[in-house]
Parts: structure tokens; C-alpha cells; sequence
């Protein structure tokens, strides 16, 4: 039994320029993002007959690897070369889909280290990446950027570069502990209620990349100040970064805002937040905010119903916990 911990993420700047559409095209993308404390564990055992058994929100049963309708499993045990007599559990700790906070790529990603741990192999982070990316984008034809499976696989605190011929630079923030810490209490993750398909908003905002052109690229520099503000441990200044970023994205497609989320915005700026933006895709999930630590209370009680996820920055990627014959 092989059970994989892959953590979720949550991006500072530059989300957007990691679609092929803008890096192919525009000399690259940038992002800077960062895994968080909360996971996706995937746990892989041998049945000891030869049918295949996943359990998700749904159970399937099936005899043959064609027939099993979880994408995203199915292409890993293809791409790893196990077809037959398993057994797959997902857990994730935020289970809903839609949250803007990388779930199905990180479950790509602890999928095929599960599973190739089960076939006696260990695969480095960027191997695992490359591979998650082709499984979702390439195989299953996701609308989706790269970052999602990279800062899954490697955790921390990462700046990427998406290069035109679509390969990948990874630079890690040399952020001590300390540091580290005082980036999470400087952070907070209020959940909208709402969750919206992404492929649908990735697409449009995918498909008016050359009109997006000015902004993306501002996007990308934002990276860049992204990471220097961090480095420097200048937290209004990040945050003055996501709220530029935001402003941008908003006219990116319909859809990625509405006046209930704006409303909430400027209720949290008002009890002091230096900036933030919406995870992910937009329209929904969570609400993503920079703030003195000491205006935690104040922020929380302006967001009233909305309920506040505690995180903390993980400098754990993807890893395998255990495995047991």
C-alpha cells in the first residue's frame, strides 16, 4: 500500500501568462505562487484479483482500465503502465471542486507518484509536473495553466518561468522558517460559497489572449515585484501586488467577478487589508488577503458570514508517506 500527500496552492502574481496561449506566443510566462497546509492524500493498494476499484465522491468498479470514467486516474495508470488489480482512494482535505485552489492538479500530481511508487519508482518533482501537465492539458484537452502542477509538486514558496518551448524554470525564495511564518500570518483565505466550473471561464479568458495581450504582460512583471516584495518581507507591498493583479484579471472574461465579491473586497480593505485577490480561476472559491496580522479580527468580522480558512505556507511538496508490503 503506497499513500501519497500532495499540498494545494495559492498564487501571489502572474496567473494567466502559464497558458500556452500567452508564453508560446509572448516570450514566456511568470507566476509566483506557494503550497499551503491543506492536501490531497491518494492511497494505492494492490486487489487481489485484477479489476479496478477508485474511490471519490463516487465509487467505480470496473474490469478494465478503459471503462473507468475518472479521467484523471485513468490517464495516470496509463501513463505509469498499471492497468489492472488496484484499489485508488482520494482524500482531499477541501473536498469541493471549483475552489480556485488547485485540487486536480495536485491530485494529478499524487496520483503518479503514488502510482509509480507502487511500481518500485521514485520520480522527481519536475518529472511529476511535466506529466501532470500532459495528462490534464495534452491528454484530457484542459483549458488550465501549469502552475497548479508545478508548486504541487515541488511546495514552498516558487517563482516559475514558462518558457516559449514549453519548458519550465523553477526558483525556489530562499525564505528562512521564520520567514516563512511571518508570510503565513500575514495571509488569510475567506471562502465565498460558490464554486464555478474553471475550464469554462479559462477557456474564454484563453481564447482572448491576443486582446488580453497589455495586461498579461503586466501580469508577468507582477511576478517579478511579486517576488521581490516577499523577499524583502514587504507585505503591503504584496499586497498592493494582488490587488494590481486583480484589478487586471477582472477584465480578463465575464464572469470572474460580480458585484457581491467586489462588495466584499473593499468590506476587507476597509478593516484594514492591504490587498488580495480571488484564488484561482475567479467567480468563486476564496478570497485570498494580505494583512497585518493584528487586523486578523477586525478583517474577519467585515467578512461575516464568510468563513476563514486557517493556512499556513508548506515548504512540502509532493511526498509519499508511506508504503507498506
Amino acid at each position: 500500500m503506497i499513500i501519497t500527500r500532495t499540498p494545494l496552492r495559492v498564487s501571489f502574481a502572474g496567473g494567466g501568462t502559464d497558458l500556452p496561449s500567452f508564453y508560446r506566443a509572448y516570450g514566456g510566462g511568470a507566476v509566483v505562487s506557494a503550497a499551503i497546509d491543506k492536501f490531497v492524500h491518494v492511497l494505492v493498494n494492490e486487489k487481489f484479483d485484477r479489476s479496478i476499484r477508485v474511490a471519490y465522491s463516487r465509487t467505480e468498479n470496473v474490469d478494465r482500465l478503459e471503462d473507468l470514467q475518472h479521467g484523471l486516474v485513468r490517464e495516470a495508470m496509463r501513463a505509469t503502465g498499471v492497468r489492472e488489480a488496484l484499489e485508488i482512494h482520494t482524500i482531499a482535505d477541501i473536498p469541493s471542486e471549483g475552489t480556485g485552489l488547485g485540487s486536480s492538479s495536485s491530485l494529478t500530481v499524487g496520483l503518479l507518484n503514488a502510482l509509480y511508487a507502487f511500481r518500485g519508482q521514485l520520480k522527481d518533482p519536475a518529472e511529476l509536473a511535466r506529466e501532470a501537465c500532459e495528462i490534464e492539458i495534452d491528454k484530457l484537452g484542459g483549458t488550465l495553466g501549469k502552475q497548479d502542477h508545478y508548486i504541487a509538486a515541488f511546495g514552498g514558496v516558487q517563482h516559475f518561468e514558462f518558457r516559449p518551448d514549453d519548458s519550465v524554470r523553477q526558483t525556489p525564495l530562499p525564505l528562512a522558517n521564520v520567514d516563512r511564518e511571518a508570510l503565513s500570518d500575514h495571509l488569510s483565505l475567506f471562502y465565498t460559497g460558490i464554486t464555478r466550473p474553471a475550464g469554462r471561464i479559462l477557456s474564454e479568458q484563453d481564447a482572448r489572449t491576443g486582446e488580453n495581450r497589455d495586461a498579461l504582460l503586466r501580469m508577468r512583471a507582477l511576478a517579478d515585484a511579486a517576488r521581490s516584495a516577499i523577499l524583502a518581507h514587504d507585505w503591503a507591498r504584496l499586497g498592493q501586488v494582488l490587488d494590481e493583479g486583480w484589478q487586471l484579471k477582472r477584465g480578463f472574461a465575464p464572469g470572474i467577478t460580480n458585484p457581491e465579491i467586489d462588495r466584499r473586497f473593499e468590506a476587507a480593505k476597509a478593516a484594514g487589508a492591504f490587498g488580495g485577490k480571488v484564488t484561482g480561476a475567479g467567480g468563486g472559491g476564496f478570497l485570498l488577503l494580505v494583512h497585518p496580522p493584528e487586523r486578523s479580527r477586525q478583517i474577519a468580522d467585515a467578512l461575516s458570514p464568510m468563513t476563514r480558512l486557517p493556512v499556513r505556507i508548506t515548504s512540502e511538496g509532493s511526498r509519499i508517506l508511506g508504503i507498506h508490503r
